[in-house]
């Protein structure tokens, strides 16, 4: 039986599990309704999933909401089928809701595999599936072109760091579900509010990286203070009418010749955490709203 090793991506793997599943389920029809009494409860769920699995942990995908959802459906489906063909070892036909319990688990749990196997393939890509922002994959790369471009023209270009403000209290409050909406559309506000050869990037999590290009620090700030007031100015309806209340922090600085992009980052990330620290919901410039360090 075919297992996901280590040389697939985590799309791959999946398309290993969807085959072997389609082929499981063929063999399940033939020992629920075609081998009464004959042990049909030895048919095996496949090993593939188990593997990905593994593989998913070793990765830090295992927690993803999507992913979980997964791993509940697989185990559900399995659980269901086991039990038809325990009854179909006794020599007893399943009956049309037992059938129906373990079909429908099947179905949704295929259509849960191509979400994920979408989305893994959309990450592979370089882009954020749920944001549609280029992901960290590549933004290394994209960095060192800019710095290498002012370098060359002498034009600086300014980074930002963007938190949402008590992310988390919104995903214990109302699910990863609205969380998930409130990424989306926090990254569709940044998408709008610059220009088109700018570039932004999901870091992770609730974290987000502006590149502003040509740009100085006075212009940056204008850009982002405006970003700031039109996340403040988007809530996120929920389902039943009401919003929540979205705001972010944003830490600025503008890159130095003299400054490796790696530092810019860092730079970047103390400004933001200024902002946190100070109140949320605000914008930080690195070198001038950053408090100065007291000698001796």
């Amino acid at each position: 039986m075919t297992e996901p090793n280590e040389t697939l991506s985590p799309a791959e793997g999946l398309g290993v599990v969807l085959d072997e599943h389609l082929r499981w389920i063929g063999q399940w029809h033939r020992a629920a309704f075609f081998h009464q009494g004959q042990g049909g409860d030895r048919v095996s769920a496949p090993a593939s999933f188990a593997a990905w699995c593994v593989a998913a942990k070793k990765d830090d995908l295992a927690h993803q909401p999507a992913v979980e959802k997964l791993v509940h459906l697989h185990e559900q489906m399995h659980r269901h089928a086991k039990l038809v063909l325990l009854q179909a070892a006794t020599g007893d036909l399943p009956s049309e809701s037992d059938y129906d319990s373990v079909i429908g688990r099947f179905n949704e749990f295929v259509m849960q595999l191509r979400r994920v196997e979408r989305a893994f393939g959309a990450a592979a890509s370089g882009l954020d599936p749920l944001t549609g922002l280029r992901s960290r994959r590549g933004m290394q790369e994209a960095l060192d072109r800019e710095m290498n471009r002012f370098r060359r023209a002498g034009q600086p270009f300014c980074l930002a760091l963007c938190d949402i403000d008590k992310f988390k209290g919104i995903n214990d409050t109302y699910g990863h579900d609205i969380g998930d909406r409130v990424l989306a559309s926090t990254a569709a506000v940044i998408s709008r509010g610059i220009r088109s050869f700018d570039e932004a990037f999901r870091m992770g999590g609730e974290e987000f990286l502006i590149c502003l290009k040509e740009t100085s620090l006075d212009e940056g700030f204008h850009v982002i203070e405006r970003l700031r007031i039109d996340l403040q100015r988007s809530p996120v309806p929920l389902p039943d009418g009401r919003e929540v209340a979205v705001t972010a922090s944003f830490g600025l600085v503008e890159a130095r010749l003299e400054t490796p992009v790696d530092e810019v980052i860092v730079q970047a990330d103390r400004a933001l955490y200024q902002a946190k620290n100070s109140g949320r919901n605000r914008v930080v410039r690195y070198g001038v709203d950053m408090p100065v360090a007291k000698a001796g």
